[in-house]
């Protein structure tokens, strides 16, 4: 992956992805993707396709449309709420979120309420000032309505906010969103994530200024390649 130019962007507010994006959190999903698959009969490998992004009811309604996939990603979710065993910090990110101003940013993540604290308060991150998962919209990612809730909440219009996603279908919905989005190489390669505004390595390359009511994110992008 080649870098290119810095370039920068003016916003008032940064909507950040959780998983893939502030956390690693691929073992843990990874795993409990795979017992669910061994329980169904499902391939695992056609499974994980799937599991950057959506919600967990979203993924069993892709791969497993005979199940109830409301009841299935309960359980699902029930059992990977509270699992932190293999899940990795992006200190990056931390320090990051603790020098944003209040009320400058969010967290949109296709993952449960429950699934959300325990990696935010694992990873040592401070309180979002709005947080939205799953249990707030009707439709998740690729659909707009997270990042749209998260700019409603913070008070702000769309075209003010900036997102950082990992996956294809977040970028597909902060695009929807009417938002600029910043994609992260870590769990995609960048061809992937060519409807991003900008690619970079990850969300050590992202620098934030802040310059009175806005922010001035500074980026090191590489080649979508």
């Amino acid at each position: 992956m080649s870098r290119q130019s810095a370039m920068e962007l003016m916003c008032s507010a940064i909507l950040f992805d959780l998983d893939g994006v502030l956390v690693d959190s691929a073992r843990v999903v990874t795993r409990h993707w795979e017992r669910w698959a061994s329980r169904h009969g499902v391939s695992s490998k056609h499974v994980m396709e799937f599991a950057h992004g959506r919600t967990s009811a979203e993924i069993i309604r892709l791969v497993a449309p005979h199940l109830d996939a409301e009841q299935e990603g309960r359980l699902l979710e029930a059992d990977e709420g509270d699992d932190t065993d293999g899940l990795e910090v992006f200190e990056a990110a931390r320090r990051l979120l603790h020098a944003l101003p209040p009320n400058a940013w969010a967290v949109v993540t296709s993952g449960k309420q429950r699934t959300a604290a325990t990696r935010l308060r694992y990873g040592g991150f401070p309180t979002p000032p709005v947080l939205v998962t799953a249990d707030d919209v009707r439709r998740g990612k690729p659909a707009p309505e997270p990042y749209l809730l998260a700019a409603q909440r913070l008070g702000l219009k769309p075209a003010q906010c900036v997102v950082v996603e990992d996956a294809p279908v977040g970028i597909e919905a902060a695009c929807a969103a009417g938002m600029r989005a910043i994609a992260v190489v870590t769990t995609h390669r960048p061809h992937a994530l060519g409807q991003a505004d900008i690619i970079v390595r990850g969300i050590a390359d992202v620098v934030v200024k802040t310059e009175g009511h806005q922010l001035r994110v500074i980026l090191e992008p590489v080649a979508a390649t």
